[in-house]
């Protein structure tokens, strides 16, 4: 059969409510990953929004995932919340330099999540797409461009050369507009399509050569399970994107250990 691959998973893994529900008793924190890596197909690695992880992290949840295991990696939020995607030469440097090529083959796409209030601004989002570096070699190249702050502690080398993705989630009502498609599609970073239960603009239009969807919650944020029917319909536009992209789903309704249930079930129905 031809077509796209489909990866589905959670966003993140370290959640105490999981602990005694999820995560059976007797796993310990530390297995956690390997419990959870060994059911879905890909997990975002969240960490790195909040701070700059390092490449023993980076190797560490490389080497505690199975063979074909893909991570998504959240870009930081000092780029896309407190640099809003400007001076993105030094930025990006740090990031790539933190560890994230160590991934290696497990290094799937990277997402950048833009604040609520970050407005439609077409010349910044030109020149931050414009400075992503688009395979693993160019990555390191930009690495090698890090501050004194990650000295003794980058990692500004690639196994192999791979390309690289990006994934960009908005969540201000400005960009429902046909030009912020045609601009993502023009660099082919894909439009994350959001279930955020109402609050955000919703985009279903595929910008690139693959799908990236984070489901938040069915009616409420972060906390609300998939019924039956909805799993089913999501199910079904899983099948119809990979007819001709690869795709990413993350379940992201984590309060009450309902993201790693509900990624089974769509799994079990793909």
């Amino acid at each position: 059969m031809g077509g796209g691959s489909v990866r589905i998973g959670t966003s993140g893994w370290v959640y105490p409510p999981w602990r005694g529900v999820f995560y059976p008793k007797g796993v310990t924190q530390k297995r956690e990953l390997a419990y959870l890596s060994n059911q879905v197909t890909s997990i975002e690695i969240n960490g790195s929004f909040y701070a700059l992880q390092r490449p023993e992290s980076y190797q560490k949840w490389r080497d505690e995932t199975p063979d074909g295991f893909v991570f998504s990696v959240k870009g930081p939020r000092f780029i896309t919340h407190m640099k809003r995607l400007k001076d993105a030469d030094l930025t990006l440097a740090n990031f790539f330099a933190s560890g994230v090529l160590a991934l290696g083959a497990k290094l799937g796409p990277v997402l950048w999540q833009l604040p609520e209030n970050f407005k439609y601004e077409p010349p910044v989002l030109e020149a931050f797409f414009k400075a992503l570096p688009r395979t693993s070699t160019a990555a390191a190249s930009v690495a090698r461009g890090h501050d004194s702050r990650l000295d003794g502690r980058a990692w500004t080398e690639t196994d192999a050369d791979r390309p690289l993705r990006y994934a960009l989630e908005v969540r201000n009502p400005e960009f429902k507009r046909p030009e912020f498609e045609a601009l993502a599609r023009e660099h082919g970073v894909a439009v994350v399509i959001a279930d955020t239960a109402g609050r955000w603009p919703r985009f279903d239009e595929v910008t690139a050569d693959f799908v990236y969807v984070r489901l938040h919650g069915d009616e409420e944020l972060y906390t609300s399970g998939y019924t039956s029917d909805a799993l089913d319909r999501w199910a079904a536009k899983v099948k119809k994107w990979r007819k001709s992209a690869d795709v990413y789903v993350y379940f992201d309704n984590d309060v009450k250990a309902h993201a790693p249930r509900d990624a089974l079930s769509l799994i079990e129905r793909l």
